[in-house]
């Protein structure tokens, strides 16, 4: 969330910042609220010093009868005025946090505006589209989907994954698992350096960090609750920002660069209809997370986001995958975002390049809400925060198998992924 102070002296720009994120949200209602606020919680305050001086002064009067007995009817008076003012301070704060909640993060000057993610702008595209045919020449052939490839050299069963999970549901096996594993071990060992703490994130994670990260209450609906009314996580994200919740870090341990790998978990209800078929949109996949905490500089997480996303472009460049980058206009940037890029793979078989992942950073407003700060010379800062995609499974499976399938139905291995494969060169067949 951003500092209530600095969204009073600068209601305007938080006002154009909503209108651009095509989002509603009272900013005079909060003022408003705020003011309310701020008055109960003086009132309340002083109602509380004066019931301490009248216990005080009643421990003082105990020779002295009359004086005692008027001293406990004022205090009875003063404690009827402090329990009514913490009610109304209770239902005050209860409106001013969820209108705090709604208040949208600042975009960045270059992120385009835009309506929704037509209005996203492609800025960079590598790679060459494959022409598919013979090693020897001749004819080419029709791309085949990776479901064909997949089921066709017995690496995914859909109809066991539906039997046992349900729709979406799924089974890798035999060189479909090899091949998940291999991606993992060589995305491990490529992201992995100094500096970087490699770490395996649980997946069930406390409500309060969903919203921390801005998750809740937004996307309640994609999200798997347990009975204990907790979320399993879609994103290793949402518990390497609770690691360091209510702690102050030292200026010179930052920047703390995170690996993280999980399981994770979508409902994807939003997105009924789409990618029916297949693996690219599943309710439970694998994800390597890359998760940044630096000091407060705008010029810092400026540099780490474009050096994070340029990582996992080299990720990709290493395997042969050709991608594309866009910059996320306005009317599709999360309320939570400063700015966002996203990582787009060519699909052979659908002729167009699918979303792998994305790499965000968020300035102070996910700090706030889980309290992290540093300590910059006796000024305890809120950090800032940073993340992004290194890898998902299975979609960089589906376009590691699509683009590089042969005639004969089999799939060429990338040669930095044949040391973890027995230094094989193809998989089926």
């Amino acid at each position: 969330m951003l500092d209530i102070k600095f969204i009073r002296d600068n209601k305007d720009i938080i006002k154009e910042s909503a209108q651009k994120k095509r989002l509603s949200v009272d900013i005079d209602r909060l003022i408003e609220i705020d003011e309310k606020r701020r008055e109960l919680i003086a009132k309340t305050e002083d109602l509380r010093n004066k019931q301490n001086q009248a216990n005080e002064a009643i421990a003082g009067a105990m020779q002295d009868a009359e004086r005692r007995q008027n001293l406990i009817t004022e205090m009875q008076t003063l404690k009827k005025d402090l329990q009514a003012g913490e009610v109304e301070l209770k239902e005050v704060m209860q409106e001013w946090q969820s209108l705090m909640l709604a208040v949208p993060n600042i975009p960045d000057v270059s992120v385009p505006e835009g309506e929704n993610e037509d209005g996203n702008q492609e800025v960079k595209r590598w790679g060459d589209i494959p022409k598919f045919g013979p090693p020897t020449g001749g004819a080419g052939f029709e791309p085949k989907d990776h479901i064909e490839l997949l089921t066709g050299n017995n690496m995914l069963d859909l109809e066991r994954g539906t039997k046992v999970h349900g729709f979406r549901g799924y089974f890798l096996k035999g060189g479909g698992a090899e091949l998940s594993w291999a991606i993992w071990n060589y995305a491990r060992k490529f992201f992995a350096g100094e500096g970087i703490e490699e770490i395996i994130a649980p997946t069930i994670v406390k409500k309060e960090y969903f919203y921390g990260t801005g998750h809740l209450p937004s996307e309640a609906e994609d999200l798997f609750e347990t009975q204990d009314k907790d979320y399993l996580s879609g994103t290793a994200e949402v518990p390497m920002m609770a690691y360091y919740s209510g702690e102050i870090l030292k200026k010179s341990d930052l920047p703390k660069k995170f690996l993280a790998f999980s399981p994770c978990y979508r409902r994807e209800a939003g997105s009924h209809g789409k990618d029916t078929k297949g693996i690219f949109r599943v309710h439970e996949f694998y994800k390597l997370e890359q998760l940044i905490l630096c000091e407060a500089s705008h010029g810092e997480s400026d540099r780490l986001h474009e050096e994070i996303t340029r990582k996992t472009e080299v990720f990709f460049e290493s395997l042969g995958l050709p991608y594309r980058r866009l910059v996320v206009c306005t009317g599709d940037l999360s309320a939570s975002k400063v700015k966002q890029y996203e990582i787009e793979l060519w699909i052979p078989s659908q002729g167009k390049y699918r979303e792998i992942g994305s790499a965000s950073y968020y300035h102070d407003f996910q700090a706030r809400r889980f309290n992290i700060r540093y300590d910059d010379g006796g000024v305890k800062r809120y950090v800032h925060s940073l993340n992004n995609t290194a890898v998902p499974t299975p979609r960089a499976l589906i376009a590691l198998v699509e683009n590089f399938q042969q005639a004969d139905g089999k799939i060429k291995i990338p040669e930095v992924l044949r040391p973890y494969l027995g230094d094989r060169e193809y998989l089926g067949g």
